[in-house]
């Protein structure tokens, strides 16, 4: 939906003035305890020799860089951090540039689509939008902490992005709104990206690469790609990248260039690094009214050495002369393309859930990642139910077992165990349940009792179960 950014604004201070009535989910309940206690809390601080500003809680930290276009430069979680910043810009900052690209890193808004055809196209240099210095504003402390950057209007595409990022004080949750505006006086068309660079290098060898980073998101089964996703840039024949039995799309990390489009509807794409154990999750909603660029929400971009054919048919690999390419794989969520009149602006939300995983992944849930699906069975002794599965969670709080009939009526429920989103959960417990209920759901409840969905529903095994 199209708004003014002054329509946004005075809707963000109607939201914060009745937060304390009706919580953003439209269910009434009670302000979290916790905010009582925790606090997250904005301060200035240098980060590799960056003036940079973080946003922390007691959950993960945000080090945002506003003089180097707005970026986020780092995210930190359990003492992990995520993403990648290039040593060799650390501590820099070089003026917008309209012939180079200063890769800084980290994670930043970028312009689709790219090109240098018309002036529909975005050359995608570190131009005004993505090398300017931006604004850097406070606007809540405490129980939520929220901060806002604002960058230049571009004379070249019409843009201004607003980017508006929040942290509660009680999870690791992360949640952007961004706002790109006309700021020209003509009609413009673009779709914005959010790149994030995340590191692949080896934690204990960082002359190599990390050799259990994976890319996951769910393959469209109705794909307009032959392959269910499209090789925009790379080899065709690319074994690090599949669709699997199970309609997840997973791209294995090597450093081999390579761009992959998916034009996938579920909203989410996750990074997982198998050897530490940590994986984030990005979610979006999907935009049935809006076209895509090339038609692909999600892409993946594993950062390498280029192929490339010549005019005389000859391949080289790799940039002749230059310094070897970074470990590091690109994650990126594309806003779908909106036409905007003179001062009008368009939001494109997403929300980021930091967690623990590996190449096990299977899935995204409500409430977290699976990596073992759960499994119910009933075991020989009446009415003692086996369950299990593995897990990664967004927030913290306690898996409850809901039962059901083989009808559908609901049984009760029964806690099961505590989850903490810096621990992968590992499922194994016996449930003594009357009534043989033919089907479990597992739901994630936090600590003021709101559930925050469900991390799988199946049927009960057992031969001998009543039907």
């Amino acid at each position: 939906m199209m708004k003014n950014a002054a329509y946004w604004r005075l809707s963000r201070l109607l939201l914060v003035s009745l937060a304390g009535l009706v919580p953003a989910d439209g269910r009434a309940r009670q302000r979290p305890a916790a905010t009582t206690t925790a606090t997250c809390k904005v301060e200035a601080v240098n980060y590799r020799g960056w003036d940079a500003q973080q946003v922390s809680n007691p959950w993960v930290k945000l080090i945002f860089v506003p003089q180097n276009g707005g970026r986020l430069m780092q995210v930190i979680f359990d003492e992990h951090p995520f993403l990648f910043v290039n040593p060799k810009y650390a501590g820099k900052y070089l003026p917008p540039s309209n012939t180079e690209w200063f890769n800084y890193g980290g994670d930043k808004l970028w312009v689709l689509p790219e090109g240098n055809d018309d002036e529909q196209h975005w050359v995608g240099y570190s131009d005004v939008l993505d090398d300017s210095p931006y604004v850097f504003r406070v606007l809540s402390l405490g129980p939520e902490c929220e901060v806002s950057l604002t960058g230049p209007a571009d004379p070249l595409t019409g843009l201004q992005f607003t980017r508006t990022v929040r942290l509660d004080a009680n999870s690791p949750r992360i949640r952007f709104h961004t706002l790109f505006a006309n700021a020209s006086g003509h009609p413009i068309q673009w779709s914005v990206q959010s790149v994030t660079q995340y590191d692949t290098a080896d934690a204990k060898d960082p002359s190599h690469h990390n050799k259990d980073i994976w890319g996951f998101s769910v393959a469209n089964p109705a794909s307009s790609y032959l392959n269910r996703y499209h090789v925009r840039f790379g080899p065709a024949e690319n074994s690090a990248a599949k669709v699997g039995e199970n309609g997840i799309f997973s791209v294995h990390y090597v450093p081999l260039a390579a761009e992959l489009w998916l034009d996938s509807k579920d909203g989410w794409l996750a990074v997982v690094d198998g050897a530490s154990q940590y994986a984030m999750v990005e979610r979006f909603r999907y935009d049935d009214t809006n076209p895509y660029p090339g038609k692909a929400s999600v892409i993946f971009w594993t950062n390498g050495p280029e192929l490339h054919q010549s005019a005389d048919g000859t391949f080289t690999f790799g940039r002749p002369g230059k310094e070897a390419s970074p470990f590091y794989m690109e994650a990126e969520l594309n806003s779908p393309t909106v036409r905007l009149y003179p001062g009008e602006s368009h939001s494109f939300d997403t929300e980021w859930f930091p967690t623990r995983g590996d190449s096990a992944f299977q899935s995204v849930k409500d409430s977290g990642v699976v990596l073992r699906p759960l499994r119910a069975v009933e075991t020989g002794s009446r009415g003692t139910i086996e369950i299990s599965g593995t897990f990664g969670v967004f927030f913290p709080g306690r898996l409850v077992a809901y039962f059901y009939s083989p009808g559908g009526a609901a049984m009760g429920t029964e806690p099961l165990t505590e989850a903490d989103p810096r621990k992968v959960v590992s499922l194994q417990v016996s449930s003594a349940v009357r009534g043989h209920p033919g089907r479990v759901s597992l739901h994630l409840i936090d600590p003021n009792g709101l559930d925050c969905g469900s991390l799988g529903e199946v049927v009960i095994e057992g031969s001998d179960r009543p039907q």
